[in-house]
């Protein structure tokens, strides 16, 4: 005899639920949901006063959103850089290698061609002038200076470091950023997201790579900045749509979701692949392929 539909429909149901428990699981992970709620935790337990000497990404609001870059339309924004003398910033992109100054309005102030770049990522200001760029497909770290009215730079005019070989074929150091206060630059690779640091005097590297120990649970590193006011870290991950600050300890301490409808946000950022920090606490960000971002903290 056949079996009875309710007996059918019994069976039916423990499989659906599994199947949406599957999902959900799945979901949770590439979303980083167990992540943020440990985040969240940590976040709650930080007293009023530990908030204040922090970046404290919660408390950021975007004030311009989606912003297209004028005139980049067919390129791809790959990182972002402050420059305090300059009070500009400074971008790479990746498909037709060059450096872009931009307003901190996102304005395009200058295109500056790279000449002998295949794949540059990062981008950094250091010091007197001296800008850290790094090529993912080279694995190399090129030290510049692009002074006013500069158009094009060539490779070959500036000391080149060799950052190792990357554990993934085109995944490999895509994040940098110039840590004042610890006198290194600090670089990261894109996956498995791993950070190293590297002494400077703002001018040239000292000595050789260290790496840094930190629990950087992110599908990606896409970029860095440290805050000049705090000296903490902030990792951007697009494929994990964060931005997560790391406290003197490089541990996670805040940290900020690029969804739609959070942080004013009217929708997610497409693809975070730079971010920046001025000496306000201003915070800036690009996306793929040509969008600009500006964030700035509420008021108490």
């Amino acid at each position: 005899m056949p079996r009875s539909t309710s007996y059918l429909h019994r069976r039916r149901w423990p499989l659906a639920g599994l199947l949406v428990l599957l999902v959900l699981y799945i979901v949770a992970a590439v979303l980083h949901w167990d992540d943020r709620l440990r985040w969240s935790a940590r976040e709650l337990l930080q007293s009023p006063a530990e908030q204040a000497k922090a970046a404290w990404l919660p408390a950021y609001h975007v004030v311009i959103d989606a912003k297209p870059l004028e005139g980049l339309a067919d390129d791809e924004a790959s990182d972002l850089a402050y420059d305090p003398h300059s009070k500009t910033l400074y971008s790479v992109m990746g498909k037709n290698p060059f450096l872009v100054q931009l307003g901190l309005d996102g304005s395009v102030l200058r295109k500056i061609a790279l000449n002998g770049w295949s794949n540059p990522e990062g981008v950094a200001v250091l010091e007197d002038g001296h800008i850290a760029i790094t090529d993912e497909r080279s694995q190399k770290l090129t030290l510049v200076t692009a002074p006013e009215g500069v158009t094009e730079l060539n490779i070959a005019d500036f000391p080149q470091f060799d950052l190792g070989p990357a554990e993934q074929k085109n995944k490999g150091t895509e994040a940098v950023a110039w840590d004042r206060r610890q006198h290194r630059v600090q670089f990261g690779q894109e996956r498995p997201a791993k950070l190293s640091s590297w002494a400077s005097d703002g001018t040239t590297l000292l000595g050789q790579p260290q790496p840094l120990e930190s629990d950087l649970d992110l599908r990606n590193l896409s970029a860095m900045a440290v805050d000049p006011r705090t000296g903490h870290t902030l990792l951007l991950s697009a494929d994990s749509h964060l931005l997560l600050e790391l406290g003197d300890d490089l541990q996670p301490l805040s940290y900020m979701a690029l969804l739609g409808h959070f942080n004013g946000l009217g929708e997610t950022i497409p693809r975070a692949e730079g971010v920046a920090m001025d000496e306000q606490g201003t915070l800036y960000m690009v996306s793929e392929p040509n969008l600009f971002y500006r964030f700035e903290k509420a008021p108490k």
